[in-house]
């Protein structure tokens, strides 16, 4: 099995907590070879802290001279885009925090720098990795549960002020939007998952209480190709956090609550009044192994798709429909008017930029 070398751009928070760690389980399938970061100061310390002997303030020359096989992009959204067409240019692959560009046209230009069996650009949306989503997308998706009806995607977490002071967070042309886009695009992605394609949405936004440029506040309806329909709502405004997802089938609600990460032991199965069978029902909390929500989960996935030479998980049409679906969210909210996937098209002002210019 190959080693594969990693290199992380952008050394802060999230690299540390989430990107390193994940690394390290993969065990001998990964290597922290070199970081990058524009801060010296701050590339000392994750230097420090993770061992690596050689860091660079330069991305060409990063690429130029350690030629890494993956790139893990954790920098402000506004950086993304320049970042991973420089790697894939450069033959790496790429993985990219949330959200993984400003806008479809900026992910359109990632996956048009995307190589023929690679490289290829991913996107972390861990929570389709864990074994409790997998187990329920299979039964949602065989049919075991019935027909999904009625959804519920809830982000209802508490940013204070002193969040939003932050230079780059709470504005258009560098965070790409509100809690919609930093938050939300979790728990959409996992909906997503669960429920497939959507057809319609119809949506209102809001700034209530924070200052800044962008919403705290959305909400908005999904109609989906299936039939089903979904509520969305995503907050900075609230102070009991929580993230829920709920979807009410025929034969059976499935729930899991949580925050910012899941086990087998927060979701929940409840039978319809008609649905008798226990063994049955007993079945459906069945997962042979627990697996939590984390970039530790969805990494191997990354170096599985590597080692065949195949589009990983997240990358390409998959990666961009949590993108797409904020883009009609932000679209009708500003219109007031429904949206279509039909909409979202190069000629159309929202695909280039989420406030389609319009100030909130």
């Amino acid at each position: 099995m190959r080693t594969f070398r990693v290199a992380v751009v952008g050394t802060g928070g999230i690299a540390e907590a989430a990107h390193v760690p994940a690394i390290r389980a993969a065990g001998e399938r990964a290597k922290l070879v070199t970081a990058v970061d524009t801060d010296p100061a701050r590339l000392a310390v994750f230097q420090e802290k993770t061992g690596i002997a050689v860091a660079y303030q330069s991305l060409k020359s990063m690429l130029r001279t350690e030629k890494p096989d993956l790139v893990q992009v954790c920098t402000p959204p506004s950086t993304h885009a320049d970042i991973a067409v420089a790697c894939l240019e450069a033959g790496s692959w790429v993985l990219l925090e949330k959200p993984p560009a400003l806008s479809l046209a900026e992910y359109d230009r990632i996956t048009a720098a995307e190589g023929e069996g690679g490289p290829y650009a991913s996107v972390v949306f861990q929570h389709r990795f864990g074994s409790g989503a997998r187990h329920a997308r299979r039964l949602i998706g065989s049919g075991a549960l019935g027909r999904p009806l009625v959804a519920l995607c809830h982000t209802t977490w508490f940013r204070d002020q002193s969040y939003f002071d932050v230079p780059w967070r709470g504005k258009w042309s560098t965070e790409g939007g509100g809690p919609t886009m930093g938050h939300g695009i979790h728990q959409i992605d996992l909906l997503l998952a669960l429920l497939g394609e959507w057809t319609e949405v119809r949506a209102m936004a809001g700034r209530l209480d924070r200052t800044m440029e962008t919403e705290d506040v959305s909400m908005a309806i999904v109609r989906f190709a299936g039939g089903a329909m979904a509520s969305i709502v995503n907050s900075v405004l609230s102070p009991r956090e929580e993230s829920y997802l709920r979807v009410d089938l025929t034969d059976a609600t499935v729930e899991v609550t949580h925050l910012y990460g899941y086990h087998n032991t927060d979701w929940r199965y409840t039978p319809a009044p008609h649905v008798t069978d226990e063994a049955l029902i007993s079945s459906w909390s069945e997962v042979a192994e627990d697996v939590g929500s984390s970039h530790s989960a969805q990494l191997p996935f990354i170096l599985d798709a590597m080692e065949r030479g195949e589009r990983p998980p997240l990358s390409g049409a998959e990666g961009r429909e949590a993108l797409e679906l904020i883009t009609a969210l932000y679209r009708s909210a500003f219109t007031g008017a429904p949206v279509t996937r039909a909409q979202l098209q190069p000629s159309d002002v929202f695909y280039h930029r989420m406030n389609g210019g319009v100030k909130l």
